[in-house]
């Protein structure tokens, strides 16, 4: 998608004499004229009345800015503070009279991206990091670096180049809280896998029967509690057959050939070291993993309960709930990848491109070749491809396009991608028209174009 306005030609920043001196500070602004209290003054579509490179850092913050009706170039630093940012920004407003103000920073998210987007007249254009150090460096080669020079570098890509820059758009606020649910729950699940990869490990060194007793998810009620309740072989060779039956019970685990083998493992079992000290350090570690897993469960289960209720009460629930595979988990994270805005996605292809599916095209005389893109919103990305999966077990379609692309010798992973491919331009039908994915005319109006497929 291209940028929120279209192009403009930009004034050029005027090059001072050789010898000239460094033009001086910031002045502190005026009182706010008449004009500027009585609203902002219209400009030409594209237009901005000041252009800002901000580069954004742990303890103060680098501005460069531009202003059109001056056509010279201020820098200032600003202290790291939600209240200095505010005073900023209220500054802004009051000097320019609310006109559009363009800001260029190399972040697309986080809290001064949050903040930046609240003022109805602020533009952000999100620069990739590598697009703003290879611009740096074709300038600078010796490689000499700091914030002012990158909140100016930011500047002058936003002044040169705006038209190949795309503003961010913000979400509706009830999207905006369903992106940040899904992406918080996701890292919970990292979290967890985490932790679950360092149980597993510890067990391997000292209890690894351990393993074969619980079932292959470590971070599971059963095998918490199984590890907690034994946390060694010896312990639980002195419990009765009868009290280890009962607690599989328990735990939903009720076939009696899967009890018997793993009372018989039970039996035979024998430790793999006696180290005293190795084992009495390793159930610390033990405690300690469980507990952290006991209370990670817990916020997991009141985020994903939080996130299904404002999934519920979303415009697009209906839409992605119907899309095969989707679940629980991936139906809340398609939706933030389209939003309600029609006006966001114009045509499949933006899609395509932006969230990192469509191949690009690598071409210099006789050498070609094509590979997936490397910058790419990541999480959104993930979603597609995983989605993009699961969607092959439950899509009559999506499962008979993988198998012919796998008899055709190709990955698995270029597969999934080609098929999010196909997705997304159904997807974005569906959305554009409002109307909920139907496998059946799906599949009436395929078997017309493509009836080789099945």
């Amino acid at each position: 998608m291209t940028s929120l306005h279209p192009p403009t030609p930009y004034l050029s920043r005027p090059t001072p004499p050789a010898g000239a001196p460094p033009p001086p500070p910031a002045t502190p602004l005026p009182p706010p004229s008449a004009a500027a209290l009585a609203g902002p003054a219209e400009l030409p579509i594209g237009e901005c009345a000041a252009l800002i490179g901000l580069d954004w850092g742990d303890q103060r913050h680098a501005i460069a800015l531009w202003a059109r009706a001056t056509g010279q170039v201020e820098t200032r630093e600003l202290p790291h503070s939600a209240e200095s940012v505010h005073a900023w920004l209220d500054q802004l407003k009051i000097r320019f009279g609310g006109e559009r103000v363009g800001v260029a920073v190399e972040a697309s998210k986080g809290a001064i991206v949050a903040a930046l987007l609240e003022p109805p007249w602020l533009l952000i254009y999100p620069v990739h990091p590598a697009t703003s150090r290879r611009f740096s460096t074709a300038f600078t080669p010796s490689g000499a670096k700091g914030d002012g020079p990158d909140a100016q570098t930011l500047l002058e890509i936003l002044r040169g180049h705006r038209g190949k820059l795309r503003a961010l758009l913000a979400h509706d606020p009830e999207t905006r809280r369903l992106g940040l649910l899904a992406e918080a729950r996701r890292k919970l699940v990292d979290d967890r896998t985490f932790l679950s990869n360092q149980l597993t490990s510890l067990l391997k060194g000292y209890y690894p029967q351990a393993l074969a007793l619980t079932g292959d998810k470590r971070y599971a009620p059963l095998a918490l509690a199984f590890v907690e309740k034994w946390p060694a072989v010896e312990l639980l060779q002195r419990a009765k057959p009868e009290t280890v039956r009962r607690f599989y019970q328990v735990h939903q685990v009720r076939r009696p050939a899967v009890i018997k083998e793993r009372l018989a493992l039970i039996a035979a079992a024998r430790p793999l070291t006696t180290d005293r000290g190795l084992c009495e350090v390793s159930q610390l570690q033990l405690h300690r993993l469980v507990a952290e897993l006991r209370v990670l469960a817990r916020h997991l289960t009141a985020l994903e309960e939080k996130r299904a209720e404002v999934f519920a009460a979303h415009p697009e629930a209906a839409l992605f709930r119907s899309l095969p595979g989707a679940g629980a988990a991936m139906a809340p994270r398609l939706s933030v990848l389209f939003g309600t805005d029609r006006a966001r996605w114009l045509n499949p292809g933006e899609l395509q491109t932006y969230y990192g599916i469509a191949p690009v095209t690598e071409q210099s005389g006789g050498h070609k070749r094509v590979h997936w893109r490397w910058s790419a919103p990541l999480f959104a990305r993930q979603t597609l491809v995983e989605w993009t999966g699961q969607s092959v077990k439950y899509s009559r379609w999506a499962k008979a396009y993988y198998l012919q692309q796998k008899a055709r010798q190709k990955p698995h992973s270029t597969i999934i991608r080609s098929l999010a491919f196909k997705w997304l331009r159904i997807l974005w039908r569906c959305w554009q028209d409002r109307q909920p994915y139907d496998e059946a005319r799906y599949l009436a109006a395929l078997e017309k174009r493509n009836p080789t497929l099945f």
